[in-house]
């Protein structure tokens, strides 16, 4: 990294990832949800950056890494208005902005206790609904709804 003047200017990767618009309070949960613990790349992040969008934001940088699409709908899910940018020879070459699917399908954990899925091997299934700008889960199995406050993502260990 080098300064310039005011600002602070992270290198370009030559490949790799780039998440940007995380909401800065969802840094270190889009980390964990992406397994970026154990990743032996280069990884760079920043929190607390000024957005006009957000206020504050995060952003990280994953070196020769791409992320699959069940991967992506894990972070939709608590950084919507992320977006991903695809770098190939220091150029982007792909720009997707996250939107969160009509069906979550083994992501995200029931919050209800006595729903079969916490007692059973059986794969979660939700439909996602917005009631006042709040995204709920709809369990297909005990039909209790969840709120995004609420959620708890099914990491990989």
């Amino acid at each position: 990294m080098e300064k310039s003047g005011k600002e602070l200017k992270v290198s370009a990767i030559k490949n790799g990832t780039v998440l940007d618009h995380i909401p800065a309070n969802q840094l270190f949960e889009v980390i964990t949800i992406l397994g970026l613990r154990e990743c032996p790349n280069q990884i760079t992040f920043g929190m607390n950056l000024d957005s006009k969008l957000l206020g504050k934001k995060a952003i990280i940088k994953v070196a020769d890494r791409f992320f699959e699409e069940t991967q992506i709908n894990k972070v939709a899910l608590v950084a919507p208005e992320a977006k991903i940018n695809i770098i190939k020879d220091f150029e982007v070459v792909e720009k997707k902005v996250l939107r969160v699917p009509d069906q979550i399908i083994g992501i995200v954990k029931c919050a209800n206790p006595k729903c079969i899925t916490n007692h059973q091997p059986i794969t979660t299934k939700f439909e996602t609904k917005h009631e006042n700008g709040v995204l709920k889960l709809h369990c297909h199995y005990c039909e209790k709804d969840t709120s995004s406050d609420n959620l708890k993502i099914i990491t990989e260990n």
